[in-house]
């Protein structure tokens, strides 16, 4: 008998099912204006993006002009790229216009897709941004889709890393730009340190359309952006905390593998502190609970949690004498990302590794709260429904998902699960041989690069050719994914999540004639395409006839949409293929959730070694652990949201006064009110409020007067006037004060006071900003242990942020009212110089922020330079300029990780 909601669902069609109804009429007007726009020749399509915007300027709205718009961006990409967009291509980009995020299975066109929403929006000249998980997939894409805009009469630019700042301030000023999600939000911070409104780079929030919008605003939003410069050596004690850690037994900590926190017992926190004190770390009279021991606590739990919760081949791997972070994700190298809080210091300290220097933060931001600048925000991928309620709860984005343009073929079985990882390796070996000796092509999934390279042992031992693609085959990953559909291939990868490259049965044709071309040279390029295109035919049916591509997949993630982007590999765009998931109750995901239940199960079945169980129910049973888990690490993004929101707000506040400063002329009326109130505020901290004349400190109010306002007027004798009261005290140093900033404006001349308030303004909110930044980070580090007192820490740090942030604007208007009040008049020259000082102050603090601009190639190598020798390069610092003469930074030349 079918329940009330299945019976609901046959009769009235799911609530994706009616969106995916609401669409078809539009679609229709589109394929109905086809003909038209077809007759229009190539200068009347531009014409046409002309047409559009005028109408728009005259009050019609992008929703009335889709249709046109649309069918003319068809037609635009079938010129430029010999592409007709499928009908449910066109459906996918209303989505995205409507500002929703278009769920579409690998293969079916996405980036085509998104160039609809993209022209519809870029006709209202503010700018829409196209949004990629990586460098090589913007410019490949800004590169190939720019030639579909280029038709329609629109710019295309691309903002990369170590982009000269012409070069990007030109692609933010296109119709439409595509860029990394690190790279705009990084921009953002750089542009909200700008000292001149020439120097900032983004224009606009109008409209972005995210590319994987479930890698960039889910797994990649726990870690917020950071801006940060350098800060104290620690180095040594890193080393000498380092040295305690072997030490621990596991009666010392207690590891939460569910929660992934490590902590120290009683026992523990014993051992410690004698080890400590016998390293000379710790006085002899001192504990580690008393306070003067916080930052040693900090760095012996940072050490903790670098052996026992950071494994290397799986988290990170040493290269280059460096520790590089890999993202758990998508398996890839996440070279110049570093964890905060001296956790990657003590990584470093525990792989023997130089020891980088501590960062302070200048200005920091997460991706949920960039993001949700802009006025309206489009996603696609082909795995967001698992992840809707979090989409809908922080972005307000729906998720829609998008049917195929032909029926999916690919038959996904059941898992397989084995009572240790030994049998589940075995039989995984052993399908692997079976499935080769057929001729169709394997996808293997592995979790970490240790268990991809431990697989590709066991298949060398059996005999069977493979390639290996993980953070260590970075290089080569286009060319490994490319050739993963031949016949016969097998591929043991690492995380498959937003590649970007598409596995094509039979190889990839784009691939093969680029080698062709390589190899002959000489050859006609259109002979040896028809050659291999008719060649690339025959291969694909042999794939084909084997069955297609086969996902088999090691172990499952904790997250299902990672598990569905592995399996959406296979399948595509109607091709037949196979998935299925060995397990075993040694995984990860199986040992932490429910292996015990499973173990008695097993155990009652009376199963053999080298047998598996396979039942729905077991599917099932995981399906609810992962959503658990999925549950949790929502519950954990979303708290990291709520106490940045706290923090954003504040961020908005000073971004805003910054912009206001920057493009105002005349700061002479800001900083007149800063004086007067700071002076307020001189006033009431000397004279409380309702008291009599013998309770005043007129003494400390003379002697702040001089040094907050330099100020030397007689106070102490005004005080004593009859019928004299605090207003008459307020208004008579606001009187002086305005007198003393008259005499100094007359002696600096009204253009170079202006410069000066300007820059004085600048440099001081951003320093106050730092510094507040740096004590909210504490504040958070603490205010969870207000939680034992029965108080909620997120009601305590928005308490005690709102009084911190109050008292730095106090502050802010004291540090200001001092400064202006203490210059003196100078020469002009005097002048110009402290202008200049101020400014090369502010650019120093933002060096950390500023992209990198390749110096003028010096042409000439070190002496003894060998390009293909490492050992001839010397030992230059990551920040050095390249032995090999080119001018770059070491790190953007030879020493690219």
């Amino acid at each position: 008998m079918l329940g009330f909601g299945t019976l609901a669902k046959k009769v009235f069609g799911t609530a994706n099912d009616r969106k995916i109804k609401a669409t078809k009429p539009i679609v229709a007007k589109i394929n109905a204006l086809e003909p038209e726009f077809e007759k229009l020749t190539d200068a009347q399509l531009i014409e046409k993006t002309a047409e559009f915007k005028e109408r728009l300027s005259k009050g019609e709205t992008l929703d009335q002009l889709l249709p046109e718009a649309f069918a003319n961006c068809r037609e635009g990409a079938k010129r430029a790229l010999g592409l007709r967009a499928f009908d449910v291509q066109l459906m996918g980009g209303i989505f995205l216009h409507q500002g929703n995020i278009a769920e579409m299975k690998t293969g079916e066109g996405k980036t085509l897709m998104s160039t609809f929403a993209a022209y519809l929006n870029a006709l209202t000249g503010r700018g829409v941004h196209v949004v990629t998980v990586n460098d090589y997939l913007a410019a490949r894409d800004a590169e190939w889709m720019s030639k579909v805009y280029g038709a329609l009469g629109l710019t295309t630019g691309v903002v990369i890393p170590n982009q000269p700042k012409d070069q990007k301030r030109e692609a933010y000023a296109c119709d439409i730009t595509y860029s990394t999600n690190n790279e705009l939000g990084f921009d953002y911070l750089r542009d909200n340190m700008a000292t001149d409104l020439a120097q900032m780079m983004q224009r606009d929030h109008y409209f972005a359309i995210v590319d994987e919008v479930d890698s960039i605003l889910i797994d990649e939003a726990r870690t917020p952006l950071v801006i940060s410069g350098p800060a104290q050596d620690r180095s040594e004690m890193y080393v000498t905390i380092d040295k305690v850690i072997p030490g621990i037994q596991d009666e010392h900590y207690t590891l939460d593998e569910k929660s992934r926190q490590v902590t120290f017992t009683d026992e523990g926190n014993d051992y410690l502190e004698a080890q400590l004190k016998a390293a000379g770390l710790l006085d002899a009279e001192h504990s580690l609970y008393d306070p003067e021991s916080t930052t040693l606590v900090h760095h012996v739990n940072q050490a903790l949690r670098a052996h026992k919760m950071f494994t290397k081949d799986k988290d990170y791997i040493v290269r280059d004498g460096g520790i590089v972070l890999i993202d758990e994700f998508t398996g890839r190298m996440m070279a110049g990302r570093r964890l905060s809080d001296g956790l990657h210091q003590a990584i470093e300290a525990k792989e023997g590794c130089k020891i980088q220097p501590e960062n302070v933060t200048m200005a920091s931001v997460t991706f949920q709260n960039y993001f949700r600048l802009y006025d309206k925000l489009g996603g696609m991928t082909g795995t967001a429904m698992t992840e809707e309620t979090e989409f809908r709860t922080i972005y307000n984005l729906g998720v829609v998902a998008v049917p195929t343009n032909r029926p999916v073929a690919r038959v996904d079985e059941h898992d397989q699960i084995y009572r240790s990882a030994q049998e589940k390796y075995a039989a995984i070996t052993k399908e692997i041989q079976k499935v080769h000796e057929t001729g169709q092509p394997i996808l293997v999934g592995t979790t970490s690069i240790e268990k991809s390279e431990y697989l590709s042992q066991l298949l060398t031992a059996a005999g069977v050719k493979h390639n290996v693609l993980n953070a260590r085959q970075h290089e080569q990953e286009a060319q490994i994914v490319a050739d993963a559909g031949k016949l016969g291939a097998v591929t043991i990868a690492t995380n498959m999540a937003g590649r970007g490259t598409d596995i094509k049965l039979g190889g990839n044709v784009e691939h093969k004639v680029l080698e062709a071309i390589t190899a002959e040279p000489d050859a006609d390029p259109e002979a040896i395409r028809t050659r291999i295109e008719e060649a690339h035919k025959a291969d694909e049916e042999a794939v084909k006839a084997a069955g297609g591509l086969y996902v088999l997949a090691t172990e499952r993630h904790e997250s299902r949409r990672i598990d569905n982007q592995l399996r959406g590999r296979s399948g595509r765009q109607g091709d037949p293929g196979r998935s299925s998931f060995y397990l075993s109750l040694d995984d990860d995901l199986m040992r932490i959730f429910g292996s015990e239940r499973l173990e008695k199960v097993l155990s009652g079945l009376g199963m053999k070694e080298g047998e598996a169980i396979v039942h729905p129910w077991v599917n099932k049973s995981l399906e609810r652990a992962q959503a658990k888990v999925e549950g949790r690490n929502f519950d954990i993004r979303k708290q990291l949201l709520q106490f940045d929101d706290v923090m954003n707000e504040q961020r908005k506040v000073i971004f805003k006064q910054r912009r206001e400063i920057l493009e105002a002329d005349d700061q002479s009326e800001i900083v007149t009110d800063m004086r007067h109130d700071a002076i307020d505020d001189l006033v009431d901290q000397f004279i409380p409020e309702r008291s009599y004349a013998d309770q005043w400190d007129a003494e400390g109010l003379y002697a702040a007067s001089i040094e907050k306002l330099n100020l030397d007027v007689p106070i102490i004798d005004w005080a004593k006037e009859d019928g004299v009261d605090d207003d008459d005290l307020r208004s008579r140093l606001i009187e002086a004060s305005d007198k003393l900033m008259e005499e100094k404006l007359e002696a600096f001349g009204p253009e170079t006071m202006r410069q000066v308030e300007k820059q004085l303004l600048l440099t001081t909110i951003d320093a106050k900003w730092r510094e507040h930044l740096l004590t909210l980070e504490h504040l958070r580090s603490v205010v969870g242990l207000r939680s034992h007192a029965q108080r909620n820490p997120l009601d305590e740090y928005k308490n005690e942020s709102f009084q911190l942030f109050e008292g730095m604007l106090e502050s802010l208007r004291e540090d200001v009212t001092q400064k202006l009040s203490r210059i003196q008049p100078m020469t002009k020259e005097q002048q110009e110089q402290m202008v200049r000082q101020m400014v090369e102050q502010q650019r120093r603090a933002q060096m950390a922020a500023a992209p990198v601009t390749p110096a003028e190639p010096s042409g000439e190598a070190a002496p003894g330079f060998v390009e293909d020798d490492p050992s001839t390069w010397g030992n230059p610092g990551r920040n050095d300029l390249c032995p090999c003469g080119s001018g770059q930074k070491f790190k953007h030349c030879h020493g690219k990780l």
